[in-house]
């Protein structure tokens, strides 16, 4: 709904009491009543059970059980409501999805995890619906996991690895869509201990006529590999043939109009670069290219955070830093992160140009004259994190002897910033 309920009350639309909820005093969009009989938001109440309530907010009584029931009758009110006043921008609020029933999830899983009694269509059709269950809401999602649901799934795609079929991919479908804190580890190291099972991923990054089934294996690596704790296990599938030229083929041909393939893409390779023995491996299918071509593009802060840390891990490695370094957009695009996206994102393209003006004695020459000497300038006097600042400091210092004439003389005094000085 546009606006605030005190601007419509100030043109004069009353809004009953009992169409808000007790507990947030905002219009109602899912009301549902508890066992004493009171009604709530959903969220509302959702959100006060979890934080360790027991009680009913309005008539503190014990809750006897935690059953949410449906208010449709008042929901319908609601919506009447919101269309008798369009006039003063009210928007009719949509009838809400409800919670995925445990009993019909169970259902689907057992229909899908008995090829016997079960036609193949049938369990298609039932993996597609525990799909489209598992799209609307994390809520249905976690129910799903707290199931078993991830056994099954991956039992039946990793059942016919040579030809997957429809039921394979269909349940590739489903597990990509899960977040690792729904997934456990030993989920995660039934998939990245078995080099059988990731070679067949590596082959899905390379689907040649569907780039959902490339983005879905992507999405199951990232969390095989975020989900396994054992640095040998996530080294094994970095260095399985193909993953890494998957995963760099995949950004290359997301470009600006899949940002899911993009951010999939991203956050499989950072993963998979948090592994030493596998940066090199990066590098040389492409990566830092292709890193470059996403930075200039990022269509959200997490995206160029993501980013800029997998650049940093990179550039930790002399071959990162030589490709980088070759690139006529790497510097510039890092200057200009500085201070622009978040904390995070200033913290690793300093530490970026730290190590490529370390390595690539050009680069020194490219950061002055993309103007870092003000923006490192005005990092040391900000609230960024210390690492972030030691880090200017120290590139501060590396970068002395490439200041252009016109800075000779001046201190750091005169930017206000005392923890500097520049070269006289």
């Amino acid at each position: 709904m546009p606006g605030s309920l005190e601007s419509l009350d100030l043109v004069g639309v009353h809004i009953p009491y009992h169409f808000r909820c007790p507990i947030s005093l905002e219009l109602m969009r899912d009301p549902v009543t508890v066992s004493t009989g009171q009604t709530y938001d959903r969220s509302s109440i959702e959100s006060w059970v979890a934080t360790g309530n027991t009680t009913c907010p309005v008539s503190r009584c014990p809750l006897s059980d935690f059953t949410l029931i449906p208010n449709h009758n008042l929901r319908r009110l609601i919506q009447d409501w919101c269309v008798a006043n369009r006039t003063f921008g009210v928007e009719r609020i949509p009838t809400p999805k409800q919670p995925a029933d445990p009993s019909v999830v169970r259902s689907l899983l057992s229909q899908i995890s008995s090829p016997s009694s079960a036609s193949p269509s049938s369990r298609l059709a039932a993996i597609r619906r525990l799909r489209s269950l598992a799209r609307e809401s994390d809520k249905n999602r976690s129910l799903i996991a707290s199931l078993g649901a991830h056994r099954t799934l991956l039992s039946i795609l990793f059942s016919s690895t040579d030809h997957p079929g429809d039921l394979a991919l269909e349940s590739l479908a489903v597990l990509s869509l899960f977040q690792l804190s729904e997934c456990s580890e030993s989920d995660c190291a039934a998939v990245a201990s078995e080099p059988d099972k990731v070679s067949f991923l590596a082959r899905l990054l390379f689907h040649p006529s569907s780039i959902e089934v490339r983005i879905n294996s992507a999405a199951l690596i990232e969390t095989a590999v975020a989900g396994t704790r054992s640095p040998e296990l996530r080294a094994q599938v970095g260095v399985a043939d193909g993953v890494l030229e998957g995963i760099v083929a995949l950004l290359w041909d997301a470009g600006a109009s899949n940002p899911r393939a993009a951010k999939v893409g991203l956050k499989a390779l950072f993963a998979l670069c948090l592994v030493k023995q596998t940066r090199h491996l990066a590098v040389a299918a492409g990566a830092p290219n292709v890193l470059v071509d996403r930075l200039a593009d990022c269509s959200s802060n997490t995206d160029a955070e993501r980013t800029l840390a997998t650049v940093e891990l990179l550039c930790r490695v002399p071959a990162g830093c030589a490709a980088f370094g070759a690139h006529a957009l790497s510097v510039p695009l890092l200057v200009k992160a500085i201070l622009k996206i978040s904390d995070r994102a200033t913290e690793y393209a300093a530490g970026a140009l730290l190590s490529l003006c370390t390595a690539v004695d050009r680069c020194q020459g490219e950061a002055v004259a993309a103007g870092v000497l003000t923006q490192l300038l005005l990092l040391v006097q900000s609230d960024c994190t210390e690492r972030a600042k030691r880090k200017a400091q120290m590139l501060l210092k590396l970068l002395r002897d490439s200041w252009p004439d016109e800075s000779a003389g001046r201190t750091s005094d005169d930017f206000a910033c005392s923890e500097v000085v520049l070269p006289l």
